[in-house]
């Protein structure tokens, strides 16, 4: 299967950085979870700018976009929406 590819925004990376090393604790215990291939095998990715947005989680062999809700989507249902629907992501 031929992974799909999330267009990769350079203006971003330097956001991406500063996430990465600012991350919420719940997201640091996912992290510990899913890096170095943990979970069943499969290789994800942290804060990875993906078009205009930069997604939580990513793993490029299931196509799989994982968001972790927080203060920082409190009242943000159509931005999320909207996002959801840009990226084929489902609702």
């Amino acid at each position: 299967m031929k992974n799909k590819i999330y267009p990769y925004n350079p203006k971003l990376k330097q956001v991406a950085s500063m996430l990465r090393k600012n991350m919420t604790l719940s997201k640091v215990f996912l992290w510990l979870e899913l890096k170095g291939k943990k979970m069943m095998g499969y290789d994800f990715h942290r804060q990875k700018p993906t078009g205009d947005y930069i997604v939580d989680f990513y793993c490029p062999a299931l196509e799989l976009i994982n968001e972790i809700g927080g203060d920082n989507h409190i009242d943000k249902y159509k931005e999320d929406l909207v996002r959801q629907k840009k990226w084929n992501l489902g609702v």
